[in-house]
């Protein structure tokens, strides 16, 4: 039985689409590599994003095409990654591929706590991530990377700040430079110089992402970072209560009159599962964040439950023990946010498609 040639595999390949691209694999340049040997098959896929969350399902879709074939004995796919670039260039970041803003209409939905578990999952994933705390007024950021008690450096020739790096993530807040117990009593145009300095200033380096973790609400500080910030999108935190709820709609609206794309909307505190009887309870309500995503038109990226993880990591500076205690499907939670936060980022990503490139190895 005779393999199939190039052009075969090239044109079957044609009808796999990205299941969240919705566009044919080959035409979106994630196609690398074909290589064919009596009738073994590989196929070298390059994901626009390493935590993609339907790899599986591109995996299946392509074997499944492939198998088809005459001729074809097995399918070997294997896969790589490479982030590609927000539709807004840095020109002060050349470096950073996307800035992602994280932001809440009000205080206390865990709009930080998202903010750290966001990037430690990407860079778990594989991802280069920095965070930056723009919450000026409560940086909580280094307690809970575990850097309370970090300096910053400044490098010599270029006297640039270089963040400080915590589980794998790069990190600046001003919390490394005001005493602990100090409040900051600033007005809009002092914090936005500082944020600026910190975007700008900061070397960040290559980073396919770049968390900031804006101050709430949606008066003078989070208006003036969200206009100054060049963002790919943004991400609001709410928690199930009706008048979060009714925060959570006025900042994704904010958001979308300044014409940053709100990537999505994540309920936090959403349920509690008691840890004796696996009991499921609903303390502040639930799926309030999704019928809001859906009137404003936004996906909904996700729930994550109460849970005493979530507090003790964040106290102890340890987030990474999230995605390892395995406590009631809570690190599957976190991490179903991260894959489709990043699947988001890459779906707004389209309008800058990468170019087919490909060889094929008979």
């Amino acid at each position: 039985m005779t393999a199939p040639t190039k052009d075969e595999i090239l044109n079957i390949l044609r009808t796999v689409n990205d299941p969240e691209l919705h566009r044919d694999i080959v035409s979106l340049g994630m196609v690398r590599n074909v290589a064919v040997c009596d009738g073994q098959v590989r196929v070298d896929i390059e994901l626009t994003t390493p935590a993609c969350p339907l790899k599986e399902t591109l995996r299946r879709d392509v074997t499944a095409a492939v198998m088809g074939l005459s001729g074809v004995k097995s399918v070997a796919v294997e896969f790589s990654a490479k982030v590609r670039q927000g539709p807004i260039r840095q020109t002060a970041l050349p470096g950073v591929k996307n800035i992602i803003a994280v932001g809440a209409g009000k205080g206390g939905v865990g709009k930080s706590t998202v903010a750290v578990l966001t990037a430690i999952g990407l860079a778990r994933a594989g991802a280069s991530v920095g965070l930056l705390d723009a919450d000026v007024y409560g940086p909580s950021i280094p307690k809970m990377m575990g850097v309370e008690d970090a300096q910053p450096a400044v490098s010599g020739e270029a006297n640039r700040i270089i963040p400080v790096e915590a589980h794998g993530v790069k990190t600046m807040s001003i919390g490394f430079i005001i005493p602990r117990d100090q409040p900051v009593i600033w007005r809009g145009p002092m914090i936005h110089g500082t944020i600026k300095q910190f975007l700008e200033q900061v070397d960040w380096g290559e980073l396919d992402y770049l968390i900031v973790d804006l101050p709430p609400g949606t008066g003078d500080v989070p208006l003036t970072l969200s206009q100054s910030i060049p963002a790919t999108g943004a991400v609001v935190v709410c928690t199930p209560q009706a008048v979060a709820l009714l925060d959570c709609v006025r900042a994704a609206r904010m958001y979308q009159m300044l014409k940053v794309e709100v990537l999505g909307i994540i309920e936090n505190m959403s349920y509690f599962i008691a840890p004796d009887t696996l009991r499921e309870y609903d303390l502040f309500g639930k799926g309030g964040a999704e019928a809001a995503a859906r009137e404003l038109g936004v996906p909904f990226l996700g729930s994550i439950p109460i849970n005493v993880a979530v507090r003790i990591s964040g106290d102890r500076g340890t987030p990474a023990d999230v995605f390892d205690n395995g406590q009631q499907g809570l690190a599957e939670a976190v991490r179903a946010i991260v894959g489709n936060l990043a699947g988001q980022i890459s779906v707004r990503n389209l309008g800058r498609p990468a170019t087919p490139a490909f060889t094929i190895e008979q």
